[in-house]
Formats: C-alpha cells, sequence, structure tokens
C-alpha cells in the first residue's frame, strides 16, 4: 500500500472524517473548503484527488460535469495495511509482532486479545464467541472489531527466542 504524502494525508482525512460510508461522497469544492487553514488552489485539490484515484485510494463517480469523492478503504484499513506492509520489509516478522505486542499499552494489549479471541472463535473474557468482540478504544468507547486479524493467536516459545 502507499504511503501518503502530507497532503494527500490531509485530503484522505476530509474523506475519512467528512464522508460517511452511506455518503455518495464529496466534489473537489468540499473538500477544498473543508481544508480551508491550507489556502490551497481548487486545481491543487483536484490533482491530489485524481492521484489518489489513481493509487486506488479514492474512488470517483460522474456527477454532471465534476465528480464526487469517497474514500476507497476505511482509515482503519489503510492503517492496518500500512502494518501489514511494515511487517514484510524483512527479518523476522515473527520478532516485530513480538516487540509490537510488548510496546502496547494495558488498553491496546486487551483490544488485540479481543480480535485475535474473535477470529480464532475462542470464548472467555473479552470475546463473544466468534464473529465480533467488543473493547476499549483510546477514547474509552466501545469499538466493534471486524476488520480480519491474519495471523497465530498465541505466542510460541520461538517468538520470545527469536525476540532476545
Amino acid at each position: 500500500m502507499t504511503r501518503l504524502g502530507d497532503l494527500e494525508r490531509a485530503v484522505m482525512d476530509v474523506l475519512w472524517d467528512v464522508v460517511p460510508g452511506t455518503s455518495d461522497g464529496v466534489t473537489v469544492r468540499e473538500v477544498a473548503d473543508a481544508l480551508d487553514g491550507r489556502e490551497l488552489a481548487y486545481t491543487t485539490v483536484m490533482t491530489v484527488l485524481d492521484r489518489l484515484a489513481g493509487k486506488g485510494m479514492v474512488q470517483r463517480e460522474r456527477e454532471g460535469r465534476a465528480w464526487r469523492y469517497r474514500a476507497a478503504a476505511s482509515r482503519e484499513a489503510h492503517i492496518a495495511q500500512l502494518m501489514l506492509d511494515a511487517l514484510d520489509l524483512g527479518g523476522s516478522r515473527d520478532a516485530a509482532l513480538v516487540r509490537f505486542a510488548r510496546s502496547v499499552t494495558g488498553t491496546e494489549a486487551e483490544v488485540l486479545r479481543a480480535a485475535l479471541g474473535a477470529e480464532a472463535g475462542l470464548t472467555g473474557p473479552g470475546t463473544t464467541g466468534g464473529a465480533q468482540a467488543t473493547a476499549p478504544n483510546s477514547a474509552g468507547t466501545g469499538a466493534e472489531l471486524t476488520d480480519r486479524v491474519d495471523g497465530p493467536a498465541a505466542r510460541r516459545p520461538a517468538d520470545e527466542a527469536a525476540d532476545r
């Protein structure tokens, strides 16, 4: 997945924040207006949206003479793909996962446990026995965990040895 530049990220933030999943999308003018503190030309915003469409980050649909844009995937899906891409950079994927797991906060660890438990179909604290689990997010509210989590749900002795 492509990493985003500063302006591309700002435009994607507008699409992720302003355009709900059921929306028909927004026009270039609406995106430019939402980026009011940047004082960008209409054509600059149009070019960024066109490039993001070319990268597959946004979908666009013709409406009269204009285009309506919306994010092709959620912010969470994009971030998850960036994390997976980082794991593929080389070295030991297992060791990187172990280091990551050791670096998260207690609340984040609970979110991971709930997601892995739901993926494995486990029951117990923090899981619902299958399809979805709810765990606290950084704002302290419950968030449904519906994105697929690939990888082993349990640490193996080899993981710990690889981390040393």
